[in-house]
């Protein structure tokens, strides 16, 4: 993509993104924190849920993407190869895999001040291999550009796909919040 979505703050989950997740995911959220970025449509794209589900399941997936489009391009991209390509990469780039190792322990670290999960791995294959590109592509948005690096690139290989709106029903899609350019 050209242009990718812009950083947002994390936020405090509010009824209406409660149920834009529902709609994304067919399901209530579980362990939900916070919105962690949102989309520039407006609705929320990536979710930060709780180390810890509310019945002590450990869920070590700290940057969840619930956006269905965003889901869909990344799925693309899966099955072209690219977790492959890039896992190889790590094995012959020495500044790459130090990056991506970097990325690891930004994970770790903001999972860990929330609650430390002991013997738990990172999430998406961090940081020896490519196993998920939601992960990473997830932490890229929370965390912002330059945190991740193979969650930047796989994001700039995505389509932009908010341009065909908001992937929530109008009538339901978050309020308080205002889509990308409009004024509060």
């Amino acid at each position: 993509m050209e242009t990718p979505p812009p950083t947002t703050p994390r936020t405090e989950p509010t009824d209406a993104d409660v149920e834009a997740f529902k709609q994304q995911l067919g399901r209530p959220p579980r362990g939900l924190r916070a919105i962690a970025h949102r989309c520039p449509c407006g609705s929320p794209d990536v979710v930060e849920t709780a180390p810890r589900l509310p019945d002590g399941t450990p869920f070590p997936t700290l940057y969840y993407l619930t956006c269905p489009r965003a889901n869909s391009a990344i799925g693309t991209l899966e099955a072209n190869g690219v977790m492959k390509e890039m896992t190889e990469r790590l094995g012959t780039d020495p500044g790459l895999a130090a990056a991506y190792r970097a990325a690891h322990e930004d994970y770790i670290g903001r999972r860990d001040e929330i609650e430390e999960l002991k013997g738990f791995p990172s999430a998406g294959g961090m940081p020896d291999r490519v196993k998920c590109l939601h992960v990473l592509v997830a932490h890229a948005l929370a965390a912002g550009p330059g945190v991740n690096p193979l969650g930047d690139e796989a994001l700039a290989m995505l389509p932009e796909w908010w341009r065909k709106g908001s992937c929530v029903a109008p009538d339901r899609q978050t309020t308080d919040q205002p889509a990308q350019g409009e004024a509060r």
